[in-house]
């Protein structure tokens, strides 16, 4: 029943909220606990040990000189919209991730979203909603913007990720319903885990994999400058070094347990993640603010 469930989410919401105001007061939780009490969840992650495989297989998939992650890294390089082009690439994505979620959400009348490019922010995207169905989508510019991260970014932040979620909950349970609660949003609250799972999984909801690459060739790939030629290049890159994400987490864990020191995870991130030091540096970062 419907306040059942209604009881059980405040009661979750409420626990975070204690935890959270523990660890302000100083009170040190394990990364699992951590989790529990804020997010009503416990994770399963892997060893780093696990994905010493997958970059063995890289190695001898990924050709060239020097360390992998700075051969990865350079290749993917190659993908950078110029600054000048962001508008229009980013426009381009966000209506096509619209037009998909609307063939099958029923979106209400007036919503709307404003984009703004920003600098010195711990993330790449974030968003910001602001009831009546607006949303305020930020983009940090701070590191150079590959080709991929507009349709990421697009279904993540807008839709059907968090715009369309954060609007569904305002149309369906604080109006609808009235249940006031849910006129806040919650950063560090069970929410989240269902607000950052939705909004990832709806980029594969959205975007088969056939249909997404096929979009950026034909479409993004010209906006930006470009060679579509290049794109299926790009693309298998991106799929051989997909099963090291779940890296991320284990490095986090690892770092916020107090296990490795500042400077390791730095180091970590760009082996397991393949990425530059400066992304990498971003990465650990994010972990440094929101935990």
């Amino acid at each position: 029943p419907a306040e059942q469930r209604r009881a059980k989410a405040l009661r979750g919401m409420l626990v975070a909220a204690e935890t959270r105001l523990q660890m302000l007061q100083g009170r040190k939780f394990s990364f699992a606990d951590e989790a529990l009490g804020q997010f009503a969840t416990q994770p399963v992650l892997k060893p780093l040990s696990e994905y010493d495989a997958v970059l063995a297989r890289l190695e001898k998939l990924i050709l060239g000189t020097g360390p992998l992650a700075a051969r990865v890294d350079a290749f993917n390089e190659r993908f950078t919209i110029p600054k000048a082009r962001l508008q229009s690439v980013f426009d381009a994505a966000i209506a096509e991730c619209k037009r998909r979620t609307k063939a099958h959400i029923e979106l209400p009348e007036g919503e709307t979203f404003t984009m703004e490019f920003v600098t010195g922010r711990p993330w790449s995207g974030y968003n910001y909603y602001k009831g009546g169905y607006k949303s305020l989508i930020q983009i940090n510019t701070d590191l150079p913007i590959r080709i991929s991260r507009a349709v990421d970014l697009g279904c993540h932040e807008g839709y059907p990720g968090h715009h369309v979620l954060n609007l569904m909950v305002e149309s369906k349970l604080a109006r609808a319903k009235g249940w006031k609660e849910y006129e806040v949003n919650p950063l560090y609250s069970p929410t989240s885990v269902l607000s950052e799972g939705s909004a990832n999984y709806g980029i594969d909801l959205a975007f088969l994999g056939p249909e997404r690459l096929k979009f950026e060739r034909d479409v993004l790939y010209p906006l930006a400058g470009l060679d579509p030629k290049s794109a299926d290049a790009y693309w298998n890159m991106q799929q051989m070094t997909e099963g090291l994400s779940g890296a991320r987490l284990t490095i986090a864990k690892m770092y916020l347990d107090g296990e490795i020191t500042r400077v390791q995870p730095v180091e970590l991130t760009q082996k397991y993640l393949l990425l530059s030091p400066a992304r990498a540096e971003q990465s650990v970062g994010f972990t440094d603010h929101y935990r």
